[in-house]
């Protein structure tokens, strides 16, 4: 299956690292021209460097926005005023005893993780629908489904991703443009290895830390190892192609079977 996305314009937010990186690259490998979103200009400007080291035919873009923000978005619409692929992925994780999470930090994580989304999508969508053409994307996580006993503001967020995902998708109807959530399991990111060693002896090498991580923490994973961030860009390069049209309002998993579900 061959997918080109040339000719069209992507918006990867939170991408200088991590599965927003792993995003960023692979669309701009399928061809679209790809914005590389972060808060740090250096930051940004270190990750297209590093992607064109990787793909040096590819047609990036510097969007420097703090996108939990109104003037964040407002900037990254100035860099790109029109986007064919927004994939929204900026979000913040980590655990805490349910009991301890403060209100000020309830409401960080649904202005960072939601709030944030909403904002971009009800900036890009209408001219998505105009055009004829258009793919809205939120990385969502199993901890949508399996919420996390040590990080359920983390869950909560992600529980609202699917809803939010769902109702654009109702908005868009009929007009060709497509809206989904990626259900991401657990994945080898280097901040989910700070997170592993919140949870597991820090001494332990990483093989070990992994694997220990998953069997007393992840162990309904039937993948039994930690999902590569390259796996998750696979899919969401293929919702962001014309041989995904018939794909939307859905909540499409790439989660190594970690949600005990034969439904998505």
């Amino acid at each position: 299956m061959e997918l080109n996305l040339e000719g069209r314009t992507a918006l990867v937010t939170g991408s200088t690292q991590g599965i927003g990186a792993a995003i960023a690259l692979r669309l701009a490998r399928a061809g679209a021209r790809v914005g590389i979103n972060g808060r740090d200009p250096g930051r940004v400007e270190e990750a297209v460097a590093q992607a064109r080291k990787e793909a040096p035919r590819a047609d990036l873009v510097a969007v420097a926005a703090d996108l939990g923000t109104e003037e964040g978005a407002a900037r990254a619409q100035e860099v790109l005023p029109e986007v064919d692929i927004l994939v929204n992925n900026l979000g913040i994780f980590g655990a805490k005893p349910a009991l301890e999470i403060s209100d000020e930090e309830w409401r960080r994580y649904f202005e960072i993780n939601v709030l944030a989304a909403v904002r971009l999508t009800r900036m890009y969508l209408p001219g998505m629908m105009d055009r004829g053409f258009g793919r809205v994307q939120y990385i969502a996580s199993d901890s949508a489904v399996v919420i996390p006993a040590e990080m359920i503001h983390y869950g909560m967020s992600k529980t609202a991703l699917l809803a939010v995902s769902r109702g654009f998708a109702k908005e868009a109807a009929g007009t060709g443009v497509t809206v989904n959530s990626v259900i991401a399991g657990p994945t080898h990111t280097g901040g989910v290895e700070d997170f592993v060693y919140q949870l597991v002896d820090r001494d332990l090498p990483w093989d070990e830390a992994q694997r220990t991580f998953m069997r007393e923490h992840r162990p309904q994973s039937l993948l039994q190892r930690l999902i590569e961030p390259e796996e998750i860009a696979n899919l969401v390069v293929y919702l962001s192609s014309e041989q995904a049209s018939a794909t939307t309002g859905g909540a499409v998993r790439v989660d190594g079977g970690y949600v005990d579900s034969i439904l998505p």
